[in-house]
């Protein structure tokens, strides 16, 4: 599953590249305003902060929410407390865009990750042109060498990776790069089961001082909690607001 996704998002890309040259993409990369800095945002504090994203669909549970307007979505995110804002830009199995990345960027003033299957220098460069603050990065999905220039690269243009690993072997790999800010997803990406308890026994392979975001399996208070009480400095949650009262689910998290 996560190669299909990977070739998905580099096709994609390619498709796009052709309408809107590289030379194009980098120069709109350079001139946008310095990114935000997402390391200040989501730095450890009393309560656990909440990366909350815009979802219309996943490859394990289908159609998720009709959003018609991302921005007014991720606006209420940020009033409700929100550190970040996550948006899924993957068109083929989550139903995002380029496009919805433009638009939260305009209607809030807290950073904004790209969320896809990065594989290649020109995602980078079109996540910045469209105002991205983070970029995702899978190390599943990269070879080491690739991980590495794509994680300098996002750095040189001024935004944060946030380094996703899903297992112990992966966290380290996180490390090794030096990262400031690694995600630990208990989805594997590449059978998209669950492991509720990943984060718990791999949290203390990351060093003190690099920020922990827990993602996915965050349905409930109780599930926040439970990463909270692991190590988590942050969760990333989007079925849970999507699907429901985004402003009340976020309140409950954050009381967390």
């Amino acid at each position: 599953m996560l190669e299909e996704l990977l070739a998905g998002s580099l096709d994609d890309a390619r498709a796009r590249m052709e309408r809107r040259p590289l030379r194009q993409v980098e120069a709109d990369a350079l001139a946008r305003p310095a990114a935000l800095d997402a390391l200040e945002a989501l730095a450890p504090a009393e309560r656990i902060r909440v990366i909350a994203e815009v979802k219309r669909a996943s490859p394990s549970r289908g159609e998720l929410a009709e959003i018609a307007e991302p921005q007014s979505l991720a606006a209420q995110y940020e009033a409700g407390g929100a550190s970040a804002v996550s948006v899924l830009t993957e068109e083929r199995r989550f139903k995002g865009s380029l496009d919805d990345l433009e638009a939260v960027r305009k209607a809030v003033s807290i950073p904004v990750l790209r969320k896809d299957f990065i594989g290649d220098e020109y995602q980078v460069l079109e996540a910045r042109a469209a105002g991205a603050d983070l970029v995702l990065l899978i190390v599943a999905a990269l070879p080491q060498d690739r991980l590495e220039r794509l994680y300098e690269l996002i750095r040189q243009l001024g935004m944060t990776p946030l380094v996703e690993a899903h297992s112990a072997d992966e966290v380290a790999r996180a490390v090794d790069l030096g990262s400031e800010l690694i995600g630990v997803n208990a989805r594997d990406l590449r059978t998209f089961e669950l492991d509720r308890e990943l984060f718990g026994r791999v949290a203390d392979q990351i060093p003190a001082g690099v920020i922990r975001v827990a993602e996915s399996a965050v349905l409930d208070v109780a599930d926040v909690q439970r990463y909270r009480e692991a190590g988590a400095d942050a969760v990333l949650v989007g079925e849970a607001l999507v699907t429901g009262d985004p402003i009340a689910t976020l309140g409950s998290f954050l009381s967390v």
